[in-house]
């Protein structure tokens, strides 16, 4: 399946968002099972000459909202997405451009996801998130629990149904 419309949608979206596209983000990649995004240093820098921590778990979390947007979708639900709740660790100081990548996290399922999204309305799904190093290992690190809900008219109606 050719993801290219989708990518520019999405794309499209970010740079909608004043804040984001202050940031400059781009889309630096996506295979399916991750969304990889990326922005210049020059517009994330700190004091120190390192990335922002704020960027970094910024970029983190707008890639993995893009990755649930995008699985949204693909499940054939047009859906707002919400970050619920996440925790992070920052491990190293970044001295280059930002890259984020997210994926699934260990024991999650996106074919449940898809199908109480449909089914209820709405679902949530565990992320995990790295801005890697140019040299190896990880600047930051981020879990994040997702929540999607369908925007359709009645979906709402199912949200509180249990």
């Amino acid at each position: 399946m050719d993801d290219a419309p989708e990518l520019k949608a999405l794309l499209d979206h970010y740079r909608a968002m004043p804040p984001v596209a202050a940031m400059d983000v781009d889309i630096a990649g996506a295979d399916g099972d991750s969304l990889r995004l990326a922005a210049p240093l020059a517009r994330h820098v700190n004091d120190k000459g390192c990335a922002f921590g704020g960027s970094l778990v910024s970029l983190m979390t707008l890639a993995g909202w893009g990755l649930v947007t995008l699985k949204a979708r693909a499940a054939g639900v047009d859906a707002d997405v919400f970050v619920a709740d996440s925790q992070v660790n920052y491990l190293a100081p970044l001295f280059a451009d930002l890259q984020a990548e997210a994926r699934l996290a260990d024991g999650g399922d996106w074919e449940a996801f898809a199908s109480d999204l449909r089914g209820r309305g709405r679902a949530s799904v565990n992320l995990a998130a790295r801005v890697p190093l140019p040299g190896g290992g990880d600047a930051c690190r981020c879990r994040a629990r997702y929540v999607a809900i369908d925007r359709r008219p009645g979906a709402a109606a199912r949200v509180g149904e249990r």
